[in-house]
């Protein structure tokens, strides 16, 4: 099936208020613009240096959202058109996405990465470590991030209870923060391996990179 045609079979399951990302790291723009041409907007990429590159060649409706870990001194590079950082892990990294922001007077859209996953490889906050940075008077000094969801990776298994029950999890905690901070509204969780599941749990936000492009180029 050709990308346009698996964009369209993705889109008829998703309901109206749930966003799908198209990740596309490492595919060709040739790839992301049949993408593009099929109506998607909103891309996914890992890796700063390729996403600018891709800013650069791309329409500029794209919506772009960097989906991998952030190194701080890779955030200037994004801070003038990034729409949406998904895996912020720590306050340090807040500050400096708030400084770069700054410079071009933008306010950036962040989700908070929880570790939901029963496995030790992944980045992210716990609840305790969550809620000590949100309470933080540092955090609340912060006028150029936008804090407006949580992100969270179940782990790589094919057990489904065990998929469920991390995702129901970060719902849970989702639902607790969305108490003290009303702004909240995006809830990332599920990829191409386990979006059903996620969507079934409350995702409004989903990443689905080889279910529209193909297998990914390992680089």
């Amino acid at each position: 099936m050709s990308i346009k045609e698996n964009l369209e079979k993705i889109k008829t399951i998703l309901p109206p208020s749930v966003t799908l990302v198209a990740v596309s790291k490492t595919k060709p723009i040739a790839d992301l613009m049949q993408a593009y041409n099929a109506g998607q907007r909103v891309f996914g990429e890992n890796k700063i240096q390729e996403m600018t590159q891709k800013w650069q060649s791309m329409p500029k409706d794209v919506e772009w959202h960097m989906i991998g870990h952030v190194q701080r001194n890779k955030v200037k590079y994004m801070a003038e058109y990034v729409a949406l950082i998904h895996g912020v892990d720590s306050l340090k990294l807040l500050r400096e996405i708030d400084k770069q922001a700054n410079k071009y007077n933008r306010v950036i859209d962040c989700l908070l990465q929880m570790h939901i996953a029963e496995e030790e490889t992944k980045f992210g906050f716990d609840e305790t470590e969550l809620l000590e940075m949100i309470n933080a008077t540092e955090f609340e000094l912060l006028k150029n991030v936008k804090v407006v969801g949580l992100m969270g990776m179940a782990t790589f298994t094919t057990d489904k209870t065990k998929i469920r029950r991390e995702f129901k999890k970060l719902k849970t905690i989702f639902d607790t923060l969305r108490a003290k901070m009303p702004d909240l509204h995006v809830l990332s969780m599920g990829m191409s391996g386990d979006y059903d599941i996620a969507l079934e749990e409350g995702s409004t936000m989903i990443r689905i990179g080889s279910s529209i492009f193909g297998e990914r180029n390992m680089q």
